[in-house]
This record gives C-alpha cells, structure tokens and sequence, in this order.
C-alpha cells in the first residue's frame, strides 16, 4: 500500500537545495574574480561597461556592471556578504533565484542609470549584495514560511550595518545602487511570493 506525498519541505527542503545554491554562488564568484584578473590584465578597460547614468550606452551597464569591480580590493570586500546572502537567496530553487538576480538587476540598474550624477560609472556587486539581502528579509514576510521568517531575521540581525550605505554623500560609494538594489530585492521577493491555494479538506488516498 503506498500514500501519496507532497514532497520534502522545510528543512528538508533548504537541504536538499544547499548544494546547488553553493555551486551557483561559488561559480558566480569565480566569473567576478576571472573578469577582474582579465581587466587587470587591461588595465582597466572593461570598468567602461558600468552604469553612466543618461547615455543610452551606459544602460549596458545594467548587465555588466554587478560583475565588474574597481580593483582586487573592491571584490574582496564584496565575495563574501554576496557568497552568504546568494546562497540563502539561492536555497529556496534555482530557478526563482534566477528570477530574482534578473529583477534585481534590472530594478536596481535602471534606478541606478536614472540617479547617478552624470559621468559617474557606477560598477560592482553591492546591488546585488542588498538586492539579496532584502530579498531574503522579505521573503518569509510574503511567504509567510516559519524558516524563511528565521532566516530573514537572523540574516537582519548579521548584517543590518549595510544599511549605513544607503547614506548618500559616501565618496566613492554607489548608494543609487544599494538603495534601488534593495528595493529590487523586496520587489523580487513580493513578485516571486508563493501563491497560495484555497485550503480544501482532505482525506489520505491509498491504493
């Protein structure tokens, strides 16, 4: 006699998408870390493919820019919060990542392009990084899920001084892009939320 089963859940689920939410991250750092070893090796060259605000060539940076960096410096201090935060984004299904990472880019690219001063390239992970961050935050609020509430709380808890650079006049900084990249990411969370069906009663079915 056999019942019928809805699939692992909680827990059981994070587990069982832990792996390909590490490979994934692991392999987006090694193509960050490849492209600043390449424009190193360039001097600096592909840094032009960033956001420059108003230029219909700068819109290109909305793609190239979260993968570009300013300096070996610039990538090290951003690796790790985006390998923690891109992985407890990832857990929950690679393909709602996916969908995620597109909307935050694009949310926070374009609001990037449409507030930075002009002549300004804007480059670097960081919008991703609070894109992540807000999206894992907010996921368990729309989702309602008991262990996404607990991991947006602890992951609010360990990170909440990122909020300081959403300051504007950072020398430097690029708080356009964390400020759009976070509202990408609650955005993302919101329009990736699980749909809930209306409860029936139900009765176990063996055969």
């Amino acid at each position: 006699m056999s019942r019928y089963s809805t699939g692992p859940t909680g827990w059981r689920a994070l587990l069982s998408g832990a792996v390909g939410a590490a490979l994934l991250m692991i392999g987006m750092l090694a193509v960050m870390w490849a492209l600043e070893i390449f424009d190193y090796l360039l001097g600096g060259a592909l840094d032009g493919y960033g956001i420059r605000a108003w230029t219909a060539d700068g819109l290109v940076g909305i793609i190239f820019a979260p993968f570009l960096h300013v300096g070996f410096g610039h990538l090290m201090a951003n690796s790790l919060p985006l390998l923690v935060l891109g992985f407890l984004a990832a857990i929950r299904g690679i393909g709602r990542f996916v969908s995620a990472t597109i909307l935050i880019m694009l949310i926070g690219g374009f609001g990037t392009w449409l507030t930075t001063p002009p002549k300004v390239v804007a480059i670097g992970a960081s919008g991703l990084i609070f894109g992540y961050f807000g999206y894992v935050v907010s996921r368990g609020i729309f989702d309602r899920r008991l262990v996404d509430v607990l991991i947006g709380v602890g992951v609010a808890i360990a990170y909440y001084s990122m909020l300081w650079g959403l300051l504007p006049n950072q020398e430097g900084v690029s708080w356009q892009g964390h400020l759009f990249g976070l509202i990408g990411g609650v955005a993302a969370a919101w329009v990736l939320r699980r749909k809930r069906i209306p409860r029936t009663p139900a009765y176990p079915a063996s055969f």
